[in-house]
C-alpha cells in the first residue's frame, strides 16, 4: 500500500524516537534514585501495601508477580539501559520486529512503575510519555518507511495535549480570560527555575501579551496541525517555541520537551533535511504485511478509544490530566486552569535539644528544588522529576496533599533514614538524628529588584502559622499504627 508510509519524514522519526529514549532514560532514572525512599517496601508509600488493596485489573504492572526493592531498581535500571541503547541508535540496527519489541518493553516497564507510583506518579506527564511511547512502538526503524497512520495519531495526542490545556484555562480562572494570570504564575508556580524570578518582574503589559499569545498558541495553533504542509510545519514551530518559553520559565519535568517532540513529526521531514543540507537516506523497503496489520488494528483501537477524551474536550465539565483506561492510552490534558494567588511553603525544622524551651534553636531542611533558603537561587532540573519537591508544594496548599505520607516523612527524618535523606540537598543533623521535628507555613513571595539589591535574596517569606506541632520519633509511629 503506497499511502500507508512517507518516507519523506524519515527525519522527524529520527528526531523524535531518540528524543523520546532520552526522556524514557531520565524517568527510569529518576525512579531508580527515588524508588526505594518513595514506594520500597520501608518507603513513604509502600508498594507491597498498594497491591494488597489494588488488584492488577486496576493497576496493570509487573509488581503484582513479585515485588521487592531490588527487583524494582533492577526494572528502573534496565529501562535506563534499553533507552540509552534506542538513543544511542540501536533500534535501527536491529530487525524491525526486534525494535518494535524493544519500545514495547520500554513501555511496559514503565507502566508498571506508573501504575503502582500512586501520589509520586499522579502527573499528567506519566501519561503523556506512556501514550507517546506505545505509538513510538509503531513508528517502525530505518528498515521501512515511517507509517503515515502513525505520524497522524502523534498530532492528534499533540492536539489533545495543547488544546485540551486551552480549553481549560479559557474555562477556568478568570485571570486566564481577563490576561492577568501571569503577574502571579512565574511566583507560584511549583517549582521556579532560574530565570523565573526575571520572568516574574516583566512589565505588566507584556505578561498580558504572553497570555493572549498562549490562547492563540493552544487554541488556535493547534487545528493548523491537521492542515497541508508548510502550514502544519509552521504550527509545530509555533508550538515549539512556546514551549521553549516555558522551558526558561520554570521546571515542568519532561512535560515541555516530550511536547516539543510530539511536534517534530508534523514537520515536513524532507524540508528540513534540505535545509540542514542532510542526504536523503535510501529508499527503505515495502513494509511487510505483517506491519502494516500491526499499524492498522494500534491505529483502530487508538481511534475508539479516541472517544472519550474527545467527548471530554467537549464538555463543560472537562477533566485535566485525566486516564480513562489503566494502560494510559488516549487520556485527556491540561494544565494550571486555576492559578495560584500566592505561594505557601512548608518548610521542616528540627533541633537536637533533648527537652524544647522558649530558647530552642531550630533549623530548616533543604530541598533540592523547592524554594526555601531565601538567599538561594531557584535550580533548573527539569526534564528531571523531583517528586517530593513537587509534592510539598501541593502540601502548602492543603494539607490533605500530604495525608498518606507527610508523617512517615517526618518519621523518617527523626531516623536520619539515608534514602529518604538522599531526596534533600541537605540535613542541619548529618550525624545524630533530630530529637524533634516541627514543620511551619511560610507566605514566600519573590523579592523585589530593590529588595534583591540590598539583601541578595530571592525571596521573602513571612510566617503564616504552624502546620506541625513539635514531635518526637515515638509520636510519629504512634500515629502510623492502625487503629
Amino acid at each position: 500500500m503506497e499511502w500507508f508510509t512517507s518516507p519523506d519524514y524519515w527525519l522527524s522519526r529520527l528526531v523524535f524516537q531518540r528524543g523520546l529514549a532520552a526522556i524514557y532514560l531520565v524517568a527510569f532514572w529518576a525512579a531508580a534514585r527515588q524508588g526505594r525512599a518513595l514506594l520500597g517496601e520501608q518507603g513513604l508509600t509502600p508498594v507491597p501495601r498498594f497491591l494488597a488493596r489494588v488488584p492488577f485489573r486496576r493497576s496493570p504492572s509487573l509488581f503484582h508477580l513479585h515485588y521487592s526493592d531490588r527487583f524494582f531498581v533492577c526494572c528502573a535500571w534496565l529501562g535506563a539501559a534499553l533507552s540509552a541503547a534506542l538513543l544511542a541508535g540501536a533500534g535501527d540496527q536491529v530487525p524491525l520486529a526486534v525494535a518494535m519489541v524493544a519500545w514495547l518493553v520500554l513501555w511496559l516497564l514503565y507502566l508498571s512503575i506508573v501504575n503502582v507510583g500512586q501520589v509520586w506518579y499522579g502527573f499528567g506527564w506519566e501519561s503523556l510519555l506512556l501514550e507517546s511511547g506505545f505509538l513510538a512502538v509503531f513508528l517502525g526503524n530505518e528498515h521501512t518507511a515511517p507509517p503515515v497512520l502513525i505520524l497522524w495519531l502523534l498530532r492528534w495526542l499533540l492536539f489533545r495535549v495543547e488544546f485540551g490545556a486551552g480549553l481549560i484555562k479559557i474555562r477556568g480562572d478568570r485571570c486566564w480570560r481577563d490576561l492577568t494570570c501571569l503577574y502571579y504564575h512565574h511566583e507560584t508556580q511549583p517549582m521556579p527555575g532560574p530565570l523565573s524570578w526575571f520572568f516574574h518582574h516583566l512589565p505588566k503589559p507584556l505578561h498580558r501579551v504572553e497570555v493572549a499569545a498562549n490562547h492563540g498558541a493552544q487554541l488556535i495553533v493547534p487545528v493548523l496541525l491537521f492542515t497541508p504542509q508548510p502550514v502544519a510545519s509552521v504550527a509545530a514551530g509555533i508550538i515549539v517555541v512556546t514551549q521553549l518559553w516555558l522551558v526558561a520559565s520554570g521546571n515542568f519535568s519532561w512535560l515541555n520537551w516530550l511536547t516539543i517532540l510530539l511536534a517534530l513529526p508534523a514537520v515536513d521531514g524532507r524540508r528540513a533535511a534540505e535545509v540542514l543540507g542532510l542526504p536523503r537516506p535510501p529508499a527503505p523497503a515495502a513494509p511487510p504485511v505483517w506491519y502494516e496489520a500491526v499499524v492498522l488494528a494500534a491505529t483502530a483501537l487508538v481511534l475508539v478509544l479516541s472517544y472519550w477524551p474527545a467527548r471530554n474536550l467537549l464538555s463543560g465539565r472537562q477533566l485535566m490530566n485525566y486516564s480513562f483506561n489503566p494502560l494510559h492510552l488516549v487520556n485527556t490534558y491540561g494544565a494550571f486552569g486555576s492559578v495560584n494567588r500566592s505561594r505557601q511553603e512548608v518548610v521542616i525544622q528540627g533541633t537536637d535539644d533533648p527537652v524544647l524551651t522558649p530558647h530552642t534553636v531550630w533549623k530548616d531542611y533543604e530541598f533540592r528544588g523547592k524554594p526555601g533558603d531565601v538567599r538561594r537561587m531557584p535550580r533548573q532540573y527539569a526534564p528531571y522529576h523531583l517528586r517530593l519537591d513537587w509534592m510539598m508544594w501541593f502540601a502548602g496548599i492543603s494539607s490533605a496533599y500530604a495525608g498518606s505520607w507527610f508523617t512517615p516523612l517526618i518519621g523518617k527524618l527523626l531516623v536520619n533514614d539515608r534514602a529518604t535523606v538522599k531526596l534533600l540537598r541537605a540535613t542541619p543533623f548529618p550525624g545524630t538524628p533530630p530529637t524533634h521535628l516541627r514543620a511551619r507555613l511560610y507566605l514566600y513571595r519573590f523579592t523585589t529588584p530593590e529588595e534583591r539589591r540590598a539583601t541578595g535574596a530571592w525571596w521573602h517569606r513571612t510566617l503564616l502559622g504552624e502546620y506541625l506541632p513539635p514531635v518526637r520519633l515515638e509520636e510519629t509511629e504512634q500515629s502510623e499504627r492502625p487503629a
